[in-house]
């Protein structure tokens, strides 16, 4: 069973939690508490593979220019950065995180694959106060190499479960290369260490 962690971003009222919880139970519930921190589980079956699925909700972040996540970087496989399409500071803030994310990969940690990472445009059914433009966040995504959707949490559980299923295929994808990069990896060192070994063998 392959284990696949997801960490959710966005300001407060984005409905990043909203949009979790409407994945994982189908159910919306508008209100949450901005200074909890939730860890959610779920056991799913994604293209006959077996999947454990952590979701990490933080609390509530202040919306800077500039934000640290360090412990959410080393952790998650892939974010979810969420907005609200009628707020545009957290449009903005979106834009901070993802240029955190984005970050060359040596600054924050090892990685040697960036993350997978979707961006969020939430509150659909809120279009007649929108401040931010569908092309607005669909330029910002391609910028930051990430997939990007506007959505409603309130009203389009079956968008959310596809934006959801979407971004994990594209990690489970991200592991598979990792994997032929090691196997590739382990073959090249046995090699040269046979061409070593083997031509001393021979001289001796």
């Amino acid at each position: 069973m392959s284990d696949v962690k997801l960490t959710v971003l966005g300001g407060k009222g984005t409905g990043k939690s909203a949009l979790t919880v409407r994945f994982l139970t189908k159910r919306f519930i508008g209100e949450y508490a901005s200074n909890l921190e939730s860890i959610y589980n779920k056991q799913l079956c994604l293209e006959g593979k077996a999947l454990n699925l952590e979701i990490y909700d933080p609390c509530f972040q202040p919306q800077k220019t500039k934000c640290t996540l360090p412990s959410e970087l080393h952790w998650a496989d892939g974010f979810v950065i969420v907005y609200d399409i009628s707020d545009r500071p957290s449009f903005a803030f979106a834009k901070a995180l993802l240029c955190r994310i984005r970050e060359p990969l040596t600054t924050h940690c090892k990685r040697m694959v960036e993350p997978a990472v979707v961006l969020v445009g939430n509150k659909q059914d809120l279009c007649h106060m929108r401040e931010v433009g569908w092309e607005e966040g669909h330029k910002l995504a391609i910028d930051f190499r990430c997939q990007f959707c506007e959505l409603s949490a309130a009203e389009q559980s079956l968008e959310v479960e596809v934006m959801f299923l979407r971004l994990i295929k594209e990690i489970l994808m991200i592991f598979k290369h990792k994997e032929k990069r090691r196997s590739s990896g382990s073959k090249s060192m046995a090699k040269l260490i046979n061409n070593v070994f083997g031509k001393r063998r021979k001289s001796v």
